[in-house]
């Protein structure tokens, strides 16, 4: 683990410890493919709204905490304000808002509804000639949703090559409807696909570098509350808790020891 994915993820921590909200263990498996799509894209924090910068929307939106601390980290925030995460008045909602937050593109919360909204704008910048390329996460939860299948098609069929899907294969659906072979799948939809370490952030960000001719899909193992022995092994119990100051502590004595 880098040192600043451990930075982030003790602020994603702190920030729920303060709150009492937050999804941590899904904050914790897409932090690499986050600080990958941030290091990799063109933006500008100083200029949020640039008009040549490429386009990152999380659709899996429930993880939002994990986005606002890898914006800290990036400069789109100060990282005190992740401290008022979930709390009245702040404008770090539990879901981030576009029109609140400097460096959200979309509104996200309703699974499946991100990604089909990064293809639309991904063939809006086909149509325009625009070089701007667009990034979204899904979660293979969320991937149960059949608006996701249907983007995916419609994608590949556009041969949007300037659409990059990252796919969180944390195994959060192993209790209910998980999806097996995920790469094949995703193949079988005519999407270049990749598999890779999802915690590895060198692999992530090559595969993205890489020009594409079609959607590019990259299917990111990871482990749900990665750098936490207490949350990868009890993912349901942390589902939506926030910890109190003795497991704050010891899910920080973890992180410095993965």
């Amino acid at each position: 683990m880098t040192p600043y994915c451990r930075e982030i993820r003790k602020n994603i921590l702190t920030a729920s410890r303060a709150s009492g909200h937050g999804h941590i263990p899904t904050t914790f498996s897409i932090i690499e493919m986050l600080c990958a799509v941030y290091e990799t894209m063109k933006h500008d924090p100083a200029n949020p709204q640039w008009p040549e910068r490429d386009i990152f929307i999380l659709s899996k939106g429930h993880a939002a905490l994990g986005l606002y601390s890898t914006l800290a980290r990036f400069g789109y925030l100060k990282v005190e304000e992740l401290k008022t995460y979930g709390q009245f008045g702040s404008r770090l909602g539990c879901h981030s808002d576009r029109l609140k937050v400097p460096g959200v593109e979309w509104s996200t919360g309703s699974l499946g509804h991100g990604v089909a909204a990064a293809a639309g704008i991904a063939l809006a910048f086909k149509i325009q000639n625009s070089p701007r390329r667009v990034y979204t996460i899904i979660g293979d939860g969320e991937s149960n949703e059949g608006s996701v299948w249907e983007t995916v098609m419609v994608a590949a069929n556009l041969k949007l090559s300037n659409l990059m899907i990252l796919y969180d294969n944390n195994g959060s659906q192993i209790r209910s409807l998980p999806i097996p072979n995920p790469t094949e799948r995703f193949k079988a939809f005519l999407c270049e696909t990749h598999e890779v370490n999802g915690h590895d952030l060198d692999a992530i960000k090559s595969v993205l570098a890489k020009p594409a001719k079609t959607i590019k899909m990259v299917v990111c193992n990871t482990v749900k509350g990665y750098g936490s022995t207490t949350l990868s092994n009890n993912i349901f119990e942390w589902h939506r808790k926030s910890p109190d100051p003795q497991q704050f502590e010891q899910f920080i004595k973890e992180l410095e020891a993965a």
